[in-house]
């Protein structure tokens, strides 16, 4: 008696763990891709603006994504689980487009220029990556 009660509990977690793994992949494929239009972004992930003395710009990168500049300076912009963005130096807060997450990381850096390795997340100057010493 205890075979069938096994398969009806192991069919039921089963079925259960498929219904929470396809609501949470459904709520990031029908998340938008590029910024949405309005409220801070714009269709596509596409802008060029100044925003407190610097020139911010956007535009989808070939491989995907956006890519970003601040003054000229590439910006790694990465797409969050959420739907949302974050950067590398602002990256304890996700924002709904890429240009809040570019204007974040504008306010952070306050009057200092951005770092031209600021593109290349995850790696030292040298080339190696974080925590790891040649």
């Amino acid at each position: 008696m205890t075979f069938p009660r096994r398969l009806a509990l192991r069919s039921l977690l089963t079925l259960t763990a498929a219904a929470f793994t396809g609501g949470a992949l459904a709520r990031i494929a029908v998340a938008p891709r590029g910024g949405a239009a309005g409220a801070g972004g714009t269709s596509g992930g596409t802008f060029d603006e100044m925003y407190r003395g610097r020139r911010i710009q956007g535009r989808p990168a070939p491989a995907g994504g956006t890519e970003v500049l601040v003054d000229g300076r590439p910006l790694h912009v990465m797409r969050c689980a959420d739907g949302g963005f974050l950067t590398p130096i602002d990256h304890y807060q996700t924002y709904p487009t890429p240009l809040a997450a570019t204007r974040a990381a504008v306010d952070e850096l306050g009057s200092a220029p951005l770092s031209r390795f600021a593109a290349a997340h995850g790696v030292h100057p040298g080339g190696s990556p974080r925590g790891v010493h040649a």
